[in-house]
């Protein structure tokens, strides 16, 4: 009875977005009024008008909780999320979707009341910046089967990458360019996109045949597919430590790559991590007066090369054309944190 319920939304919610179109004169961007192409990234705003052009129908999830979603984009989720559970035994729900700039803006004012505006700079995405006021961005978590039919909810982002999951997601992946989607936070390309991997985060292109066309190139992101940015090899080098794990430091790189990818126009090319000599008692004690209160107990420092645009941006930030050489990253974390990224250049 529930698979027939979905398929009855599923023709609705297509016939709604049919009916649009048809009624769309040729000025608008796309089908519903808005670009399914739009980037919306830490250097990209949500478009002007936006969310009053936005067509979202809203759905509670199996945890109960309320997720707005854009027609078209929940219409294909459906399509996908009922592949995966018939062919394969995956079962899949949303975990969040829209998220308006009003409500992002309420966030970080809570964060900077309470917290000031530093802390809330680093915490809190930019209001008008993230993809999620777009509506095509879509978390998913698992629901997993148990032996006697019950499901248990697998949804915090620790347990989502928990190896066991990882053959679960690559199947998952492997089918959603059919349905017009596309991973948006691939792996080691933090520097481009401005975020982490993130195996659950979906984005909706309303294209099959170009999303299957950027699925089909290992690590293409749609800032590079659209022209915004450019990749490059980058050459990532964490040395040997007595201080850290490679995976230590590879949290804390993330941090960096993913501060440098609101660089506008310049292009990473190596990273390194300078040595277990920066985790001085000099160094901590700076790190401590930046960043007041926090107690942090452990340094590390990354230095980068990277070339500046070609022209000169608006901000006058770089000088054009310029390889920039031995540029340092300071990033810092207490006995229970993670890294934080303090302050950079020099």
């Amino acid at each position: 009875m529930k698979k027939q319920w979905a398929i009855l939304i599923i023709f609705a919610l297509l016939l709604c977005g049919m009916t649009a179109l048809a009624e769309n004169d040729e000025n608008v961007p796309n089908k519903d009024g808005i670009d399914y192409l739009a980037l919306v990234n830490k250097l990209n705003p949500l478009p002007e008008g936006w969310e009053d052009a936005l067509e979202t129908v809203t759905i509670t999830n199996s945890l109960g909780d309320e997720v707005e979603a854009e027609a078209r984009a929940y219409a294909a989720y459906l399509l996908l999320k009922a592949d995966l559970e018939e062919n394969d035994g995956i079962y899949l729900e949303l975990d969040s979707a829209r998220r308006s700039v009003a409500a992002q803006q309420d966030i970080m004012d809570r964060f900077i009341e309470k917290y000031g505006a530093d802390y809330a700079a680093k915490t809190v995405a930019t209001p008008g910046y993230s993809e999620h006021h777009t509506g095509l961005a879509l978390d998913l978590y698992f629901r997993i089967k148990n032996d006697d039919g019950t499901f248990t909810d697998v949804y915090y982002n620790e347990d989502m990458t928990r190896p066991e999951y990882e053959e679960l997601w690559a199947t998952v992946h492997a089918k959603l360019a059919d349905y017009g989607f596309i991973l948006r936070y691939l792996q080691d390309k933090e520097y481009i996109t401005g975020y982490g991997y993130e195996p659950w985060h979906i984005r909706y292109i309303d294209d099959a045949d170009m999303a299957k066309e950027i699925m089909a190139q290992p690590g293409m992101t749609l800032e590079v597919w659209l022209g915004a940015a450019t990749d490059a090899d980058v050459a990532v080098d964490y040395g040997v430590s007595a201080l850290y794990t490679e995976d230590e430091l590879k949290e804390a790189a993330v941090q960096v790559k993913c501060r440098f990818a609101s660089f506008a126009g310049c292009e990473l090319h190596t990273l390194r991590y300078a040595g277990d000599g920066c985790n001085t008692e000099e160094n901590l004690a700076w790190m401590n007066q930046l960043d007041e209160g926090q107690g942090y107990v452990q340094v590390a420092e990354f230095i980068s090369d990277f070339h500046s645009p070609l022209r000169p941006g608006d901000d006058e930030a770089w000088e054009a054309d310029k390889e920039y050489t031995a540029w340092q990253w300071w990033l810092a974390r207490t006995a229970e944190g993670g890294w934080q990224l303090l302050t950079w250049g020099y």
